[in-house]
């Protein structure tokens, strides 16, 4: 770290040299603009102009020795969420059928790609969405709307007996994990370029945290699926009504922790966040009784009412955990 000191120019200019090997390496030349962001820490950023908006970056893969779809898709996911705006797969010759489909569901199921130029044997995907445009902290309440909807219709689907009921939820989860990305890649633009953060509103420091919490959202939507798989299974040998009304008190608990947590978050009330934290010990109490009753029964449906308590359980700890996450960025105002 260098410290340089201030000099007073006039009467009323304040000046401080830039050290040459940053002038080098931006390829700044004399008279060239700068763009200096005074930040909400009060830190100012200096930023070469034409690169104060530079999210663009490509990202090429050849197909030449990759034959398995489900690979080459996680590799399309893995340069969405890294910030590349355009993203190239390529072949020496022709590219097959698979790499074109697994190119076409990428495109369909993340936010923003679409193909904008294909040819016999490459295929280039571009980001058209600005993310500026999406705010993290609503993508992220939108998250919490799907995974709750998506827990409260599985154990509704438990108490009505109708396995017809989670048939859609899965579907949804995939609109909490894409959701989830554009978070994930947003994140990283932040990290590749900080002067983002005065557009998307965000420092960022904040931005960690509403990833973090986005992250475990997304895995409370994962247990909403784990439940309605399970009580898929549970239907056909439904529990007596005592268990059933346990289940139900349960995911109550649990949900009414969620939402409370996602209510604090946008309050940013550290007092009702560590109230959510001390709501858990009962719901642990609750779902270890559920898993006593399931002990007792002599079948396999004893197998699914424990992982469906234990899902619950794990929602509402994943909730404390954000709880948890806002009281300490929330501990600094």
């Amino acid at each position: 770290m260098e410290t340089r000191k201030v000099q007073l120019t006039g009467s009323s200019s304040y000046v401080v040299t830039l050290p040459k090997e940053w002038i080098t390496s931006q390829r700044i030349n004399k008279n060239d603009p700068v763009r200096i962001i005074t930040r909400a820490d009060g830190t100012l950023l200096i930023l070469p102009a034409e690169k104060e908006d530079a999210v663009y970056n490509v990202k090429e893969f050849s197909v030449d020795e990759i034959d398995d779809p489900v690979y080459l898709f996680r590799l399309l996911v893995s340069a969405y969420i890294n910030g590349y705006s355009v993203i190239t797969i390529k072949s020496k010759n022709r590219i097959e059928s698979f790499a074109r489909e697994c190119a076409i569901r990428f495109t369909q199921t993340a936010i923003g790609p679409e193909i904008i130029e294909e040819s016999i044997n490459s295929i280039t995907m571009k980001d058209l969405l600005n993310p500026v445009e999406m705010p993290m902290d609503k993508t992220i309440k939108r998250m919490h709307i799907l995974a709750r909807t998506m827990h409260e219709d599985a154990i509704n689907a438990l108490n009505k007996k109708d396995k017809l009921l989670v048939q859609d939820i899965e579907p949804r989860d995939r609109d909490v994990d894409r959701l989830h990305w554009l978070i994930s890649r947003q994140f990283n633009i932040i990290l590749r370029n900080i002067a983002m953060t005065d557009k998307m509103k965000v420092t960022g420091e904040e931005a960690t945290y509403l990833f973090l919490i986005s992250r475990l959202v997304e895995r409370i939507g994962d247990h909403a699926v784990k439940i309605a798989k399970n009580v898929r299974l549970l239907v056909e040998t439904p529990p007596s009504g005592e268990i059933t009304k346990m289940i139900a008190q349960a995911s109550d608990k649990s949900l009414e922790i969620f939402s409370s947590t996602m209510d604090a978050l946008t309050a940013r009330d550290m007092k009702a966040a560590n109230k959510n934290i001390e709501a858990i010990n009962d719901l642990v109490l609750l779902c270890e009784k559920i898993n006593n009753e399931a002990l007792n029964i002599n079948d396999v449906s004893s197998i699914y009412i424990s992982y469906i308590a234990e899902s619950i359980r794990r929602t509402g700890e994943y909730s404390a955990d954000i709880s948890e996450l806002l009281l300490n960025y929330l501990v600094k105002e």
